[in-house]
């Protein structure tokens, strides 16, 4: 149990780094897209105020996996773990594990260096280089070549073999493409596999097929919006599902939600992931099939809510959106457990009160 804890406390100290670099980028990006702005791909070429604002947004976004794994070694391991963590976060980018690679390598380099602390043994004149040289140095070579050969193959071959087989489905049962698709859309947040299905239908997209963004969009709209109508249920039933950080994120998540910034989740994903993911992936997986069933299409890659006038079949869109966000709200209402004490009570005012009516002083 105690483990237990102290993993999620080690998430809980990532996601109080991350929260502000989420918002602040997701934010950045609504507003730059929607008034008209784009990602810049040459910054030596001019640029506008809107587009300058969606590239630092996705910069920002970049940013997720290093910051998020160098919290969580700096939790495990105090400052010798924050360099080491930062590596091991741009190379869950470079390799393509996102997000959740980011997770992985701040608890494993994190570990790590903890033991490196307590078990390496140097001359005493190199004692003063062990937390700014050696540790850094050696964790980030043990760790990093780790990540680099053994941890990041599977995850790229999941991968392939996910864009490979979505390949195969087209033009054909399209339920299942859909649910396909809007499952690997939600599945990790913004991550690789979302970036995977996210490039396959901007593919189509250019080839005049709109269906396939209209399940992206619904897909990046039903974790923030299924989340948020979970954390409704548990007020409306009186159960409670989540502690005050958690319902302070969801307060976030969906109005990011409302301009498609999935990533409002991941602080609540990063607490309990299991339950969250499976959830949030079960109900845009349903949406999207739905949604590629009644060929609701859209011409606009992204823009959420906004640019809901301009697909067709609106209206069916949205009613594939509130099926999607239902399932997951219900499922992770019924399935979440109620919080631990220790992370839903504030304990400070709790004290005991010191008696000082025995003390006596004698001059």
């Amino acid at each position: 149990m105690l483990k237990k804890l102290q993993i999620k406390k080690h998430a809980l100290t990532a996601i109080s780094f991350m929260l502000p670099l989420v918002v602040a980028s997701g934010l950045l990006i609504a507003i730059g897209n929607l008034t008209g702005g784009t990602v810049i791909e040459n910054y030596q070429d001019a640029y506008s105020i809107p587009s300058a604002l969606v590239s630092l947004g996705v910069l920002g976004m970049g940013l997720l996996a290093p910051v998020i794994s160098g919290a969580i070694a700096y939790s495990i391991a105090d400052r010798p773990g924050i360099a080491p963590g930062l590596l091991m976060g741009l190379i869950a980018n470079a390799i393509g594990a996102g997000f959740l690679g980011g997770m992985l390598g701040g608890f494993i380099v994190g570990f790590f260096v903890l033991f490196l602390k307590k078990h390496l043994k140097v001359p005493k004149w190199a004692e003063g280089l062990m937390p700014m040289m050696i540790i850094p140095l050696v964790s980030s070579v043990v760790i990093g070549l780790l990540m680099f050969f053994i941890l990041g193959v599977p995850i790229v071959w999941a991968t392939d073999g996910l864009t490979s087989f979505l390949t195969s489905m087209q033009g054909s049962m399209k339920f299942v493409f859909g649910a396909i698709l809007g499952g690997m859309a939600a599945f990790d947040f913004g991550g690789p596999v979302n970036k995977t299905a996210s490039l396959f239908a901007d593919g189509l997209l250019l080839e005049g097929i709109y269906q396939p963004e209209a399940v992206k969009i619904l897909a990046s709209m039903v974790p923030p919006f299924g989340v948020a109508f979970s954390w409704v249920l548990s007020k409306a039933l009186r159960k409670k599902r989540y502690t005050k950080m958690e319902e302070d994120n969801i307060k976030i998540a969906f109005p990011m939600g409302v301009c498609m910034i999935t990533e409002g989740v991941i602080p609540i994903a990063a607490v309990d992931i299991i339950r969250v993911v499976v959830s949030c992936t079960t109900g845009a997986a349903i949406g999207g099939g739905l949604s590629m069933l009644w060929n609701v299409g859209s011409p606009v890659p992204s823009g959420g809510l906004f640019i809901v006038p301009a697909m067709t079949n609106p209206f069916l869109f949205l009613l594939a959106l509130l099926i999607g966000s239902v399932i997951t709200g219900v499922m992770l209402f019924l399935w979440k457990k109620e919080p631990a004490k220790e992370f839903t009570e504030d304990t400070s005012d709790d004290e005991e009160e010191i008696d000082l009516s025995d003390v006596k002083i004698t001059i």
